[in-house]
């Protein structure tokens, strides 16, 4: 505890909010490499695997396949939304837990899919697990961490998923260049090991326990999963919870449509400038790389950003930035005649500034419940839209397809953020108010 005379910044951490940080963070990076792994592998693994079902592997069939491979993924991370109510339910700890077990395997069997038919499969469920590490993290961190550093460990949590995609690069750098992209699906499934150390010492949140057990005496009832789930759509919550749905909806159309096409937009450019194979997969690592440097400064601006101007106006910012990004990237350095490449590339850091809008709804959704029903709030925003983003995604592999051109299809998507900077006045504002109980 903190003096009054003392910055409330200064407050300490207890070991289980230490610990309980490390597990989430870890946990969110390797989901972030677990996702980017993928998106580096995609075109060497579907060479392999479409002339298998007799598909050909060129740059229309590469492009179709591989949405639809992206939509199935998607499709997964949305059934994620299961996760949240189990975690009101049963902990956050526990099911973070089931989560990780659930992505780790599921990534593992990828090397050793014998069709693209088997990976869309393995692609379905990891993403299941995938999509409520983020809930489960933030949720945890949101609840546990001290009022007055709230706002700093919500950013810090999500700059994980980025470091996951230093990670993917370097493994897909070191390996995948030399092994395959089996050897780096099987190396993506190691985030089973930190189970042990989530297990060992990290409690509960206090909020929850305290704050669950407080609705069961009063009921007469256990809380149980579906009545957090059920609370969502109350008439307390449910313009919130439709509108933060649609919010995130904007930023995954972003994410998977946008910044996932760009291992391989470099390996296009590169090949079409002369790069060998070997050669363009480390192109490619490096501009993931720059990509997710872009992404940790703009999550470690989101605290001073949402301080000084609010939530919903700070995630206008990182809305018009990745607008922005995505049209100048891919609908003009992607066509440049001479040095695109180059170009291409340097666009990237600012598309992943303008990707930490992610880290708004971090710091921003836990604000908006109560312990009840955060995570199943938390779940249900960041995984609904993926239904939705999926079908869009496979609208952009089609596009993709029939224009035989990767740039412009992706940078129609800009205009999502067109609509999610008009949908921000329905949002609830929350800044300078604390967590609810």
């Amino acid at each position: 505890m903190t003096s009054p005379g003392k910055d409330r910044s200064a407050a300490r951490l207890t070991p289980n909010q230490v610990r309980g940080f490390w597990a989430a963070w870890a946990g969110w990076t390797l989901d972030g490499m677990d996702s980017f792994l993928y998106a580096l592998v995609l075109v060497p693994a579907l060479r392999e695997l479409l002339p298998k079902a007799g598909i050909g592997a060129n740059q229309a069939g590469l492009g179709f396949y591989g949405s639809l491979l992206f939509a199935v993924f998607l499709v997964g991370w949305g059934f994620a939304f299961l996760w949240g109510p189990v975690a009101d339910r049963f902990g956050r700890v526990r099911t973070l837990v089931l989560t990780i077990l659930c992505y780790s395997l599921f990534t593992f069997l990828g090397s050793v899919a014998a069709s693209v038919w088997q990976l869309a499969v393995f692609r379905f469920l990891a993403g299941a697990g995938i999509g409520g590490e983020w809930t489960l993290g933030g949720v945890f961190v949101a609840e546990e961490w001290p009022e007055s550093r709230r706002a700093q460990g919500a950013a810090y949590m999500h700059t994980g998923y980025y470091f996951g995609t230093f990670l993917a690069a370097l493994v897909n750098y070191w390996i995948g260049a030399r092994y395959g992209w089996r050897a780096v699906f099987a190396v993506g499934g190691m985030p089973a090991l930190l189970v042990a150390f989530i297990r060992y010492g990290v409690r509960e949140p206090q909020r929850w326990r305290q704050r669950v057990g407080a609705v069961g005496r009063a009921s007469e009832r256990p809380w149980t999963a579906r009545a957090a789930f059920l609370s969502l759509f109350s008439r307390e919550y449910r313009r919130r919870t439709a509108v933060n749905a649609a919010l995130l909806l904007v930023s995954m159309v972003g994410l998977w449509a946008g910044s996932v096409y760009v291992p391989s937009a470099v390996t296009y450019l590169a090949g079409r400038d002369g790069y060998g194979p070997a050669s363009a997969a480390r192109l490619a690592s490096y501009a993931t790389m720059l990509l997710s440097a872009g992404t940790i400064a703009g999550c470690l601006l989101v605290p001073p950003l949402a301080r000084r101007l609010g939530r919903r106006l700070a995630l206008g910012v990182y809305f018009a930035l990745m607008g922005a990004a995505i049209l100048l990237a891919f609908g003009y350095a992607f066509y440049l005649p001479r040095h695109a490449l180059p170009w291409f590339i340097a666009g990237l850091y600012f598309l992943g500034v303008g990707g930490a809008n992610f880290g708004v709804y971090t710091l921003w959704l836990p604000e908006q419940y109560r312990s009840e029903c955060r995570a199943s709030a938390f779940a249900f925003a960041t995984s609904f839209g993926r239904f939705i983003a999926a079908g869009v995604t496979f609208l952009v592999g089609a596009e993709v397809a029939r224009l035989h051109t990767i740039g412009i299809p992706i940078a129609y998507t800009a205009v999502a953020f067109g609509l999610g900077i008009l949908l921000l006045p329905l949002a609830v504002e929350t800044a300078g108010k604390e967590l609810p109980v």
